[in-house]
């Protein structure tokens, strides 16, 4: 199914919870000296319009980013993620989200590398030329992130953030998300790895957190924003999450305090709310 198109839904709230986790994990990873990789499993274009195109038909961005563009009360964490989105705006305007890829490469130094996988013919193509010209640096291939990424692992840096994003479009993705994951353990165990997913009333979804609580990992965060209450239809996406393997262990106090302000200012009714748990062996 190569339906889903993320441009739809760029710089929504679930970006802002992904990307904002995301921007943790890799400073977090650049406070050493040693090189590591980012590998994104789903890499989407790379790089969103905001005023044309797809964007503009839902205009999702306007209850995501759009709320904290302005905002001078930001909790210190966040403010670096806003400011890195700014940071592709030159003009001050806001016209341009940055998928994951784009957030990454803004933290990336010089000795680390990107692996970017992308199936969608068209959102792999325009992610190839929103990144070309950077040599061995970022690679990127029109392939099935779940497949590609086990021949990756271990990276030789022995140090990566693995994203793993589907559009879970496909239920069968659920299933592909846990399986890569425990198949990623067995060959690179202390690998930062990231996954999101969204919060809908299917049961796929409300049992992916619980699965991955399963797999044999020393420790792990899970966080959650939850926008709006459950519709009475059962249909649409009320919040997203972020399932962390081997988190910093700076996360959780970050997202102590970010979290209840992302409630305050992303909420959409008064239903919405956060779950932050974490485990440690």
């Amino acid at each position: 199914m190569l339906s889903y198109r993320h441009a739809f839904h760029a710089g929504n709230h679930a970006d802002v919870l992904k990307h904002f986790v995301e921007v943790q994990l890799l400073q977090y990873l650049a406070q050493k000296d040693k090189p590591f990789w980012y590998i994104d499993t789903h890499a989407g274009a790379g790089c969103y319009a905001l005023d044309s195109g797809y964007a503009t038909q839902n205009a999702e961005y306007e209850s995501g980013i759009a709320r904290l563009w302005d905002r001078d009360d930001l909790p210190a964490a966040l403010a670096d993620y806003v400011a890195l989105v700014k940071g592709i705006n030159s003009d001050g305007q806001m016209k341009l989200y940055p998928g994951s890829p784009l957030v990454a490469q803004q933290l990336l130094r010089g000795q680390d590398k990107m692996r970017l996988f992308e199936l969608h013919p068209t959102d792999s193509e325009i992610l190839q030329e929103n990144f070309s010209g950077h040599g061995t640096q970022v690679l990127m291939q029109e392939a099935d992130g779940f497949g590609a990424l086990k021949a990756l692992l271990p990276p030789p840096p022995r140090r990566a953030l693995v994203l793993i994003d589907p559009p879970y479009e496909d239920k069968q993705d659920y299933r592909r998300v846990v399986s890569a994951l425990g198949e990623g353990l067995k060959r690179f165990a202390n690998g930062v790895y990231a996954v999101w997913y969204p919060q809908l009333q299917r049961t796929e979804a409300r049992e992916l957190p619980e699965q991955l609580k399963q797999l044999p990992v020393k420790s792990w965060l899970h966080v959650a924003l939850s926008v709006q209450g459950q519709s009475e239809d059962g249909f649409g996406m009320y919040g997203s999450g972020m399932f962390v393997l081997n988190p910093p262990w700076t996360l959780h106090g970050v997202l102590q305090e970010v979290m209840p302000y992302l409630v305050r200012h992303l909420g959409q009714d008064g239903q919405a709310g956060y779950t932050l748990e974490h485990h440690e062996q």
